[in-house]
């Protein structure tokens, strides 16, 4: 899909790998100026040389979201914006009884504060221009809460609830915010936990892969992990021109996962 960004700036969070790295790929291509963000400048420089060398427009905005002082240096980095795509995020795979208070903590922190805090700076000033797009990437997880990491599915239910609350705050604004849902995607963090699950278990990461949907989300209906880039086509289409009737929504790219009519 391509659709027009031209004389657009968007700042995508958590960018220099998985949904991320795609969707400030995608909305490159689409001629959107993309602000690239990650707490490495190497990499975020390498996702800034890799866009141009593709005919983009991008810069940096480095800085660690889990902190408010992080976030104000990517504010000052990436200046005013019409698009802000909250996807920064920490997921860890644990046990319920396991999971320690840190982990809970920096799911938060990361996962929703991030959102927030860029939210709350952004929205007024595209309100003030009369158009914007906010995106948070929120999960499946968020609704159908996964036993083999909890906390990562408390912080995605946290972020449908304020993204429907931030767009209700922007009403008649011209300033459309909304949550994309995401299904299991084979991203770095997948792979990395498939090939510990298949060493854990002795079997083939192949093997891994079809008991996962077996047994932990046998309602797909793709019955395969989505691919990041599949996840940054609904999202560009969020973020465009073309999604102005699309304000407080979950938007499910879930694969069929989640069985449910909204």
């Amino acid at each position: 899909m391509q659709v027009d960004l031209n004389g657009l700036r968007a700042l995508v969070t958590g960018s220099t790998s998985g949904i991320g790295r795609a969707t400030a790929n995608k909305l490159a291509a689409c001629g959107a100026e993309v602000l690239v963000n990650g707490r490495s400048p190497e990499t975020v420089d390498d996702v800034v040389a890799q866009l141009r060398d593709a005919g983009g427009k991008a810069g940096p905005a480095v800085g660690d979201l889990a902190t408010a002082e992080g976030c104000q240096l990517v504010i000052d980095q990436a200046g005013d914006l019409d698009i802000l795509v909250n996807n920064a995020a920490w997921i860890g795979f644990k046990p319920a009884f396991e999971i320690p208070d840190e982990d809970w903590i920096r799911s938060f922190e990361v996962n929703v504060l991030a959102g927030v805090r860029l939210t709350r700076h952004y929205g007024p000033l595209m309100k003030g221009k009369g158009w914007g797009r906010i995106v948070f990437i929120s999960s499946e997880s968020g609704i159908q809460i996964p036993t083999e990491m909890i906390h990562y599915g408390f912080s995605k239910a946290a972020d449908l609830a304020v993204a429907r609350g931030f767009a209700q705050a922007l009403k008649g604004t011209g300033v459309t915010v909304n949550s994309v849902l995401p299904g299991p995607t084979r991203t770095e963090a997948l792979a990395g936990y498939l090939a510990g699950q298949a060493r854990q278990s002795g079997k083939s990461e192949r093997e891994v892969e079809e008991e996962f949907f077996r047994t932990a989300r046998p309602t797909t209906l793709l019955n395969r992990f989505t691919t990041p880039e599949e996840i940054a086509e609904v999202i560009t289409f969020v973020c465009s021109r073309e999604a102005s009737a699309i304000s407080g929504a979950p938007i499910r790219a879930d694969g069929g996962v989640v069985q449910a009519i909204s």
